[in-house]
């Protein structure tokens, strides 16, 4: 197989066709369509249609460019994650992924990935205010 190549393509020049597969596929995700038959005809197209274009048909999603990640390393102590979290609630940041290690020696490696729709905050001390945090030892945004 060949490499596969991609174009990023103003949506209004499209077939709508194409557009209609996105939606179709928001459906089934969102849990508004229960199967690809009702989300083709909820997004107004064939289901072979759908078939056709599910797989080769992607919405670009900006949130991604703008992640970073947190790395930190916490106690483990009841709450301190939660605090953490609370702390990114504040500033605003929505969670993308959350991944924790299992303590050694009661402290734990935790990445948590998130992005802000307000990029100032980043600029903002938010590190700081994480560093400050009782049970956090350690916390570095990437």
């Amino acid at each position: 197989m060949g490499k596969i190549n991609y174009l990023l393509v103003d949506m209004s020049i499209l077939p709508d066709v194409y557009t209609r597969v996105i939606k179709a596929k928001g459906y089934l995700q969102s849990g508004e369509a229960s199967n690809a038959s009702q989300a083709a005809k909820m997004a107004g197209i064939s289901r072979s249609a759908y078939y056709k274009y599910k797989d080769k048909i992607f919405e670009y999603s900006e949130q991604g460019d703008d992640a970073r990640t947190i790395n930190a390393k916490l106690r483990d102590n009841a709450g301190v994650l939660s605090s953490v979290m609370n702390e990114l609630y504040m500033a605003g940041a929505n969670i993308l992924a959350m991944n924790q290690s299992i303590p050694v020696n009661d402290i734990a490696d935790v990445s948590i990935t998130v992005s802000f729709s307000d990029k100032e905050v980043i600029n903002d001390g938010l590190e700081e205010k994480i560093k400050n945090i009782s049970g956090v030892i350690s916390a570095e945004m990437v």
